[in-house]
């Protein structure tokens, strides 16, 4: 189909809104009837020549083979497709009696097998109708559909005008289904994530897919999308494998298999899938992260474009569960094994955070990718994703986990950075992921990135947000870019760059630089003082101490006084959660925090106001001083004392902590145990530091610290048991080019050339305005 016909088909049935909708449904709804009756009429269609047959079928069933329930597969056959309609009408026949036209539309709409039924049923149309029924417009959107001036069926026929209209092939339909659901979409200023994916983007994924394997497809091929839409991805990838004139020409036999979370999207899809003679059972409905829909198959090719930037909070509960403190995953989809800093493997979280759940569709992928040893061949995958899945999530979590999964098993072949603004309504940059788990001698161990971004052609008119496109040879050349494994350094080749890394380039050990707590300590009141409240309360507790004072210790005395307080705190406009209300009126802490203030100031009284540099020293004079006093505080007492009467001070001596192991020696084995320890001081936590150290560095983490860390903090040291792997990959890192800042010279020159060429201009302009 060229694409004028596809342009007035659009048009034509655009125009049906405006014309037939316009005072029965607001702008933003006219996507709810067009497009179930645009599948409607097409499958009308699809069945017209048939029908006759159909109904024969159904005649012989009931009369003379007496069957109660009718034989789905005798209605297929005889509709020659795998849907069928045992009613009566047409949609041209509707139209023959218009005072029982919704009730003959429903009784149409019941005749369909049940795959065209769920179809209905996800796009409301028994609803639509009902509306439209009620505002008489069902019978101008039906007489518009069936028009002679428009051809949805699949066979050419002539106009009122004499002219040829061309059938609306397979393709055809789906070119129509995109444009469409284009411009309902933008005139609903719906969310990018929302949108089908340009065509040609998705025509680069298949490609970028199938010609390395082109000449070892197997007869059967199974390609599945977990995130289908409306099934763009699936039949492209389709037709590309069968077109005749292409350059794979199989003849394999192909099954597709997707799963979609929006009904309405998912309507469209699955009557697609029938229109093309496609199986519609193999596209479920659903969300599927919360459900694994195809948990026994594995899949030869797997292409998508999941949302991003969308929370998976709503599937938090088939995925994570509590256990204890700690929230488990208990879907195996999302949980894979990695090693540590150390080596061992241990099972680690794949769930990124819950705001973006784009990469747990790649892990639902990967999860369903071929085993080697059940087919040699493998399973490649291809899928888009923006830029949060190159670099977001600190190393240890969710997201770079699945990078590290991915990159340390080598499934990762390939990342191709897309211009901006190719998507219809987001101008973010956006990246194709290529992976397989069957690479090439030559890019085993290695990531190819490629660098597309500048590589495009302007559209003459923007279509939402997006401004360009690309042209065949474009695909050709970042095609065979791919192929030919180029590596351009940073430099642009006809506008393309691309780069070979080893695997290990993106990864990186996040270490944790600990140095020593330093405090001094001296007892004073000032000090002292504060310890009477509770910190979480303490403008609370001061406030009602200055109004009654010790009164506040006897039993039941606060609890007569809560009204007052609660006034005193609306007129502070201080917030307290019941909890916390129940707790500054609750006579035990009052007695508690008393008791505290009086222990500290026997001991200040025992040890007077002298100064310690030396936090341990102050610590064991402290607990002398009680056993003289003949004092037990607990653990948590004694620590809310001595946090009270001392500060942090960089002079002061080192707090010390159990014994000193320090391993600093330059020849130590890089492999061991990447740890330089020191145990006998305890951290500071305000002066806690990460580095992060590339797997690459020589040396490793050891001779890393050495000579960058100590040189400058030379009392820090690692703590190892914090030291975790992760994985990022920047393609600004890789890709840019610094620009020196031009000569200063020369930008004085070019002013001085500016003011010469302005001279007098100003005295001109006023002259010719007087």
């Amino acid at each position: 189909m060229d694409h004028a016909t596809h342009n007035k088909i659009v048009s034509f049935i655009w125009s049906i809104a405006d014309d037939c909708l316009r005072d029965v449904f607001v702008r933003g709804k006219y996507r709810d009837v067009i497009l179930p009756m645009f599948v409607l009429r097409r499958i009308d269609c699809l069945l017209e020549e048939t029908k006759e047959a159909v109904l024969a079928e159904v005649k012989f069933q009931k009369t003379e083979a007496k069957m109660a329930i009718l034989d789905p597969d005798g209605l297929r056959e005889a509709s020659g497709q795998v849907f069928y309609n045992t009613s009566k009408f047409t949609l041209k026949g509707l139209l023959g009696n218009p005072s029982q036209l919704e009730a003959n539309f429903n009784h149409y709409l019941d005749g369909f097998s049940d795959n065209v039924a769920e179809i209905i049923a996800k796009f409301d149309l028994r609803n639509q109708i009902r509306k439209m029924g009620e505002a008489d417009a069902l019978h101008g959107v039906i007489e518009k559909f069936v028009a002679p001036d428009i051809n949805l069926s699949h066979h050419d026929a002539i106009g009122p005008d004499g002219r040829k209209l061309p059938g609306l092939t397979n393709l055809g339909m789906g070119y129509v289904f995109e444009e469409l659901i284009r411009k309902f979409n933008e005139e609903n200023n719906e969310e990018a994530g929302e949108h089908f994916t340009p065509r040609e983007v998705i025509q680069l994924m298949v490609h970028l897919l199938f010609e390395p394997v082109k000449k070892k497809l197997p007869p059967v091929i199974t390609i599945y999308d977990p995130a289908c839409g409306s099934g763009g991805m699936l039949t492209e990838a389709q037709d590309f494998i069968l077109d005749p004139e292409g350059s794979i020409r199989s003849k394999a036999a192909i099954y597709l298999y997707g799963k979609e979370v929006n009904p309405e999207t998912y309507a469209i899809c699955k009557s697609d899938m029938m229109i093309k003679g496609n199986n519609p059972e193999n596209i479920r409905y659903g969300s599927t992260l919360a459900t694994d829909e195809f948990s026994g198959l594995r899949f030869d090719f797997m292409l998508s474009n999941p949302p991003y930037g969308k929370s998976w909070k709503t599937d938090q509960g088939q995925i994570l569960e509590k256990n204890g403190a700690n929230t488990v995953i208990i879907d195996p989809r999302f949980e894979v094994r990695l090693p540590d800093a150390s080596g061992e493997e241990q099972t680690v979280s794949a769930a990124p955070a819950v705001d973006d759940g784009q990469l747990l569709f790649l892990m639902e992928m990967v999860s369903k990718m071929k085993r080697l040893k059940d087919s040699p061949a493998g399973s490649r995958i291809a899928t888009v994703h923006n830029g949060s899945a190159l670099f977001t999530g600190n190393a240890g979590g969710g997201a770079s986990n699945i990078r590290q999964y991915l990159i340390e098993n080598d499934l990762l072949e390939a990342i191709i950075q897309l211009p901006n603004n190719i998507f219809y309504n987001t101008g973010i940059t956006t990246y194709i992921w290529l992976l397989s788990n069957k690479k090439t001698p030559d890019r085993k161990a290695k990531v190819q990135l490629i660098d597309a971004s500048q590589l495009y052609e302007k559209l003459r008119k923007n279509l939402g947000a997006k401004n360009c496109a690309f042209t065949d040879d474009h695909l050709s050349q970042i095609t065979r870019a791919y192929l030919d494994l180029l590596d351009t350094g940073k430099q642009s080749v006809d506008g393309l760059k691309s780069q070979v890394f080893d695997n290990k380039e993106f990864g990186y050990w996040k270490v944790t630089v600990e140095r020593p707590l330093r405090k001094s300590a001296q007892f004073t009141a000032e000090r002292i003082a504060p310890l009477r409240f509770d910190k979480s309360l303490a403008t609370e507790m001061e406030w009602i101490f200055s109004q009654w004072g010790a009164a506040v210790y006897q039993k039941d005395f606060l609890a007569g006084k809560k009204e007052s307080v609660q006034r005193w705190l609306d007129h502070e406009q201080i917030e307290l959660t019941g909890a916390n209300l129940k707790k500054l009126l609750d006579p035990k802490l009052w007695l508690a925090r008393r008791e505290l203030l009086e222990i500290a100031e026997k001991l200040h009284q025992q040890l007077g106001a002298k100064t310690w540099n030396d936090c341990t020293l102050f610590t064991e004079d402290v607990k002398d001083a009680l056993k003289k006093l003949k004092l037990k505080p607990g653990a948590p007492q004694l620590k809310t004392i001595l946090d009270a009467v001392s500060w942090r001070d960089p002079d002061a001596e080192c707090v010390r902590n159990g014994e000193l192991r320090m391993e600093n020696s330059e020849t130590q084995n890089p492999n061991s145990k990447f740890t330089i320890q020191n145990s006998k001081f305890l951290p500071d936590s305000e002066l806690r530091d990460t580095e992060n150290i590339p797997l690459t560095y020589e040396g490793g983490i050891h001779a890393y610290f050495i000579r960058e860390v100590l040189p400058h903090v030379p009392d820090a040291w690692i703590d190892d048991s914090k030291t975790v792997i992760g994985y990022e990959i920047s393609f600004n890192k890789y890709f840019y080019v610094h620009q020196p800042l031009r000569d200063l010279a020369e930008v004085v020159k070019e002013i001085r050339d500016l003011e010469a060429e302005t001279e007098g201009l100003l005295e001109r302009i006023l002259n010719f305005e007087s």
